[in-house]
């Protein structure tokens, strides 16, 4: 690799951040509990979710990243640009209690696995765990804790070696992918399962707020509606709509 490439993939890798983090957040511990449960009851037979999910998370993220960049402001503040005040004030309201629980879930999750790896009790771990992120978050600056989460991301290799230290039946598995089966009412309740774990509500606040902070945290960059010069190199290629830049147009004449 010669010194060109190698800044290139350098650059490469500092402009992972919000995207990256998001996507390995949302494959949280309550995830990962339900895609095991389905694993187990299922076999491959629910594997064609992954075509379905996988596409429509990937969409969902990328519009609220643009969201955040182009405007500046996460997905509550727009949305109070164009809904009623009442009705974006419910689904904010939804969205905490959604979200509460959600952590909830996640952090007992993780004292249970500390417990099962170490011993002791798995409350113990649990309060630990709530208590180590709640200071993280307070006390780290966002740029420095974006850094160690987005090296943290690296723990998901893991599941790519494990798929070189089990058996897998690639032809049952290929046919699970391509060929929808749904057995029972168990097999819908836990498709539904599937779908409100991958594509979470907090997914696509999280997305356009982290966007947002970027922007805020680096005096360099700005909101693409104050500076829409900069807007190609922000989103390049067929990421770059027509819709988009509409979007621009409207915003900086609302705003003249």
């Amino acid at each position: 690799m010669n010194l060109r490439e190698r800044v290139r993939s350098i650059a490469l890798f500092k402009q992972l951040g919000p995207g990256l983090i998001t996507g390995a957040a949302d494959d949280d511990p309550s995830g990962i509990a339900t895609y095991s449960q389905a694993g187990a009851q299922f076999g491959f037979g629910l594997l064609w979710t992954l075509v379905l999910t996988y596409p429509l998370m990937t969409a969902i993220q990328l519009v609220s990243a643009h969201i955040g960049r182009v405007t500046g402001h996460g997905l509550a503040k727009n949305m109070g640009d164009i809904l009623p005040r009442w009705l974006v004030t419910g689904l904010v309201a939804l969205l905490f209690i959604t979200n509460t629980i959600n952590i909830g879930a996640d952090i007992a999750a993780m004292g249970a696995a500390a417990e099962l790896v170490v011993g002791g009790g798995a409350h113990l771990f649990t309060v630990a765990f709530a208590v180590a992120s709640l200071l993280l978050q307070m006390f780290i600056p966002y740029r420095r804790y974006a850094s160690i989460l987005k090296w943290l991301t690296l723990v998901l290799l893991a599941y790519v070696a494990l798929v070189f230290m089990v058996h897998v039946d690639w032809a049952a598995a290929g046919k699970g992918m391509v060929w929808p089966t749904i057995a029972g009412a168990g097999a819908i309740t836990t498709v539904v399962a599937i779908f409100g774990t991958t594509i979470s509500p907090y997914l696509f606040f999280w997305q356009s707020s982290q966007e947002v902070e970027e922007v805020d945290q680096d005096d360099g960059k700005h909101a693409l509606t104050e500076a829409p010069n900069r807007r190609r190199a922000s989103i390049s290629g067929c990421e770059w709509t027509r819709m988009l830049e509409w979007r621009c147009r409207a915003w900086s004449r609302s705003q003249s």
